[in-house]
């Protein structure tokens, strides 16, 4: 029983840490992207932090993260705008979703979050050109080159894979 307490307790304390990583970093992104001239953005830091939590801490964790990430930027930056706040909200929590429908259904991590991740990058495009098409939103359909939209996909699956495999193999 303590042991169990103890362990729930540095869960906890790992996901409020994560949480507040996560959020320093929506926050600061922005501030060093004009600093140093660099396009932070690149390295999809929402999905980042989304990936973060599905390694480091517990699925519901990872759906706060998703669900409160763009609504936290949009309120300190007003970036991105409301529509494509929301666009963004439902593209990380599809990846999250996915992810874990993914991970039952084929039983291997690598594919579950490759497919869980171009999946729900599928969706945003989709739903991202409707909006353009409907003049909601007026940004031009891609604004991460694809190359590098490929090679962050394929680092973060990398990543979940290498972190993950153990636990599959338990």
């Amino acid at each position: 029983m303590e042991a169990t307490n103890i362990f729930q307790r540095k869960h906890t304390v790992r996901s409020i840490l994560l949480d507040i990583l996560a959020l320093a970093t929506i926050y600061l992104i922005p501030t060093l992207t004009h600093l140093f001239s660099l396009p932070l953005y690149f390295i999809e830091p929402m999905r980042l932090m989304l990936i973060l939590a599905i390694v480091h801490t517990h699925k519901a964790n990872a759906y706060i993260l998703a669900l409160t990430l763009p609504l936290f930027s949009f309120m300190v930056s007003a970036h991105p705008v409301l529509p494509k706040m929301i666009l963004i909200t439902f593209e990380l929590s599809l990846n999250v979703f996915l992810f874990y429908w993914f991970s039952r259904k084929v039983n291997s991590i690598f594919p579950a979050i490759l497919l869980s991740i171009l999946a729900s990058k599928t969706a945003y495009y989709l739903l991202k050109f409707l909006l353009i098409q409907w003049t909601i939103i007026g940004s031009g359909l891609i604004s991460t080159p694809l190359l590098i939209q490929g090679i962050t996909t394929l680092a973060y699956s990398c990543y979940v894979w290498g972190m993950l495999r153990n636990q599959q193999n338990k």
